[in-house]
């Protein structure tokens, strides 16, 4: 009895090493994927990108708005962001922001994380599409969160906001909703191709008045269909959706 859980011990140790040298080996003749986005190199360096956001988005202008030093500092560093502030001329914003992995992975995380830390609660969550017309017809899935924000006002009094945030996935030839799906397909698509996916992790967020919630998402879904073609080069089939897991399982 002894004997035969020893050698299993072993068995499982020899899998576990090699699995580990495939990987070390897969890492080392890996090669980074194109982006799904458009990018340019950042002036006055030689290998550092952004992503060209759209400066215009049908009536909202724009600014940008820089990383923060601690995303600087935190995360790897050939992460490329891009991120700029949409203001409507009735006053409404929209925050667009991009943050997209080169060799290191981790680059991207779970959207819940950022979200939470900043002291936002997600008390809605919810897949959905956006209509997509250009350069043709199909569906975006995205994710959907409605948030919450309990603060105070220089009087101390609580003050209640409300927020909407839409976010997803893309590389060179996918785009999912999910999280996991999208750790799903980089794991398959660098096993079966060797080269690492370069995916991006594209968000929008409008903050409210409590009550306010449908009609900001109708904002942010419009915006989104308008801007999307602006700076996304991937696309998918025709009035098509993108396959994943169920939004029950995220």
């Amino acid at each position: 009895m002894i004997r035969q859980k020893w050698i299993l011990a072993l068995v499982a140790l020899a899998l576990i090493g090699a699995t580990a040298g495939a990987l070390l080996r897969l890492k080392a003749r890996q090669k980074l994927g194109e982006p799904g986005l458009k990018v340019a190199v950042l002036p006055g360096t030689t290998n550092r990108l952004e992503i060209l956001l759209p400066v215009r988005v049908r009536q909202y202008t724009s600014t940008n708005v820089p990383p923060e030093e601690i995303e600087l500092q935190t995360l790897p560093k050939d992460t490329t962001f891009g991120r700029r502030m949409y203001r409507s001329p009735s006053g409404h914003e929209i925050l667009l922001s991009v943050v997209m992995m080169g060799v290191d992975r981790t680059s991207i995380h779970k959207p819940e994380f950022c979200l939470e830390a900043q002291g936002w609660r997600i008390i809605e969550r919810e897949t959905t599409t956006i209509p997509i017309a250009a350069p043709h017809a199909y569906d975006l899935p995205v994710r959907k969160f409605v948030t919450s924000l309990v603060t105070s006002d220089t009087a101390g009094k609580p003050v209640q906001y409300s927020g909407v945030y839409v976010f997803w996935f893309v590389s060179a030839e996918r785009i999912t909703a999910s999280h996991f799906g999208r750790v799903g397909y980089l794991t398959w698509d660098l096993l079966r191709t060797g080269v690492l996916p370069r995916w991006a992790y594209v968000s929008c967020f409008a903050v409210c008045p409590p009550g306010q919630e449908e009609a900001t998402f109708d904002r942010i879904r419009n915006f989104v269909a308008a801007a999307t073609p602006e700076f996304q080069v991937t696309t998918l089939p025709a009035a098509a959706t993108a396959p994943g897991p169920s939004s029950a399982a995220q």
